[in-house]
């Protein structure tokens, strides 16, 4: 069940003295605590909140630290003088220390009241995401209960509103609140409720599933950039085959990633993909839009197709899902190159231009994508062989392709037609050799 409503200003946490629990001072990053401590001597309060909190107490190393506080964005920027404000719909605090390391602080925020909303010449678009409120409020905003932890720097403690410490032991993951309510405020709640569950093998709070049927649509209206963003988290966090799967089950899919056609090869295609994240090698988005067309491109391309034809269908394939994310050209044009060397490993060795196909730079990372292929459908495992050794210099011996099978054909050699003016003198002489042929004739007789 989820939690009742519940005045969240009143409502008491469970407080998890130091010993009880897991979470050390080691383990925090050196600038966070900086930040802590220094809103802590200034008389404010100063936790260590959401993901972070929630990484720690599992074992795991968090991304980023994020800092909670009763201090407002102006009072934090007079305390830090590397500290800048950013955001209109979220007022928040960025703390620089060096080029590389940014800490977050944002300040305790609630839920307006209804009559508490300006209209919108007076600045109400915004109003509603910067109220400022207390701990238990800013609490209840969260999505998930296991989200909604802090970690208090005044006496070491973990704070916790939404009952999360239960739910981090019994491995659920619970929607704060009414699931429809919270999806219908922010429709990307519900794929980040499918990742959590399998980044972290939890199961979804019963709930849950149901309401992200009834809300499915509701995410088509959600930014694209945002959208793009949380699917590259997916496959980041090598669990894009997991989620992209539950999605298409429960009913999100259709509308979450309109132009992908989902078949149990392209999943499994894009589990290969996760694991071979997980052993080391870094991800890229013209990888990934290749990867998730590749079932489609497959059942479309023909042997006897030209190079040129290849061409038009890779990118007509890709064209939809480029223009709905806006992705650049240059990422469309990388996943096409992908998608076109896919198509000549296919087709097999000995073709023309073979020396040149191997030299390309694009090719060594196209046979990744054909392995991961070859793996999926348990097929082609000797022409991948022959490609792998082809590209590390061995080119044995190879029959050419026997003709009449898609080869180009060469143009016949055209004449060159000759240049006016050789043309008109050409002419001139045909007409004085006819000429002087009729004196000749008129002469003799």
């Amino acid at each position: 069940m989820s939690p009742e409503p519940f005045e969240a200003s009143t409502m008491a946490p469970v407080v998890i003295p130091r010993a009880e629990h897991t979470v050390s001072r080691s383990l925090i990053d050196e600038n966070s605590l900086k930040v802590l401590y220094r809103l802590r001597r200034h008389g404010y309060r100063a936790y260590l909140v959401g993901g972070s909190v929630r990484d720690l107490l599992l074992g795991r190393q968090p991304k980023d630290f994020d800092v909670g506080t009763d201090a407002t964005p102006d009072q934090v920027r007079k305390l830090f003088r590397n500290c800048r404000l950013v955001g209109r719909r979220f007022r928040l605090a960025h703390i620089m220390f060096g080029r590389d390391s940014l800490i977050e602080v944002a300040t305790f925020r609630r839920k307006p009241e209804q009559d508490e909303i300006p209209t919108l010449e007076e600045g109400g678009l915004h109003f509603a995401e910067n109220v400022f409120g207390s701990p238990g409020e800013d609490a209840f905003r969260r999505d998930f209960t296991i989200n909604a932890l802090f970690y208090d720097i005044d006496d070491f403690s973990i704070v916790d509103y939404m009952g999360g410490m239960q739910d981090l032991r019994d491995g659920v993951i619970r929607v704060i609140g009414d699931p429809d309510e919270r999806f219908a405020e922010d429709p990307v709640r519900m794929l980040r409720a499918l990742e959590f569950a399998a980044r972290l093998g939890f199961e979804l709070e019963p709930s849950v599933p149901p309401a992200i049927e009834r809300c499915a649509e509701q995410i088509a209206a959600a930014s694209p950039a945002r959208i793009r963003e949380e699917l590259m988290e997916l496959f980041r966090h090598k669990v894009s085959g997991q989620v992209l799967q539950k999605a298409d089950k429960i009913g999100l899919l259709e509308f979450l990633v309109p132009d992908f056609k989902p078949s149990r090869e392209s999943f499994d295609l894009l589990r290969q993909l996760d694991m071979r994240t997980a052993s080391g090698v870094a991800v890229r988005e013209f990888f990934i839009l290749a990867a998730m067309t590749l079932h489609r491109f497959v059942q479309q391309v023909q042997p006897e197709m030209t190079v040129g034809d290849v061409h038009k269908l890779a990118n007509h394939l890709l064209a939809g899902h480029c223009r709905y994310f806006s992705v650049a050209n240059g990422i469309k044009h990388q996943a096409r190159e992908l998608l076109i060397a896919f198509f000549r490993f296919q087709r097999g060795r000995g073709r023309r231009g073979e020396q040149r196909f191997l030299r390309h730079p694009a090719t060594a990372e196209a046979l990744e994508l054909y392995r991961l292929w070859c793996e999926t459908i348990n097929s082609d495992r000797d022409q991948l062989e022959s490609w792998t050794r082809a590209l590390a210099g061995d080119l044995g011996d190879v029959k050419s392709a026997p003709k009449g099978d898609g080869k180009r054909k060469r143009r016949p050699r055209r004449r060159k037609k000759p240049p006016v003016a050789d043309a008109v003198a050409d002419v001139v002489d045909v007409a004085n050799n006819k000429s002087e042929a009729d004196v000749s004739s008129e002469g003799t007789s």
